[in-house]
């Protein structure tokens, strides 16, 4: 599964809030989407990525579901 935890760990070393987030032009909707785990586009990830002046790897990252027996 993906988490976007590095995201919410990106935007507290550079001091920067959803609000703030928001004001710069990312949309409120694909934020909360993102708090809740939901698929966001290539798109919002280059946007994130130039909002943030940062790399992919410091927006989501790949955590491997653990097997279902």
């Amino acid at each position: 599964m993906i988490s976007y935890d590095p995201l919410f760990r990106t935007m507290n070393e550079k001091g920067i809030t959803s609000y703030r987030l928001i004001k710069m032009g990312f949309s409120r909707s694909t934020y909360y989407a993102m708090k809740h785990g939901e698929n966001i586009s290539t798109h919002t990830v280059d946007q994130l990525c130039r909002l943030l002046k940062c790399n992919i790897s410091d927006i989501m990252e790949y955590i491997e579901d653990p097997i279902e027996e």
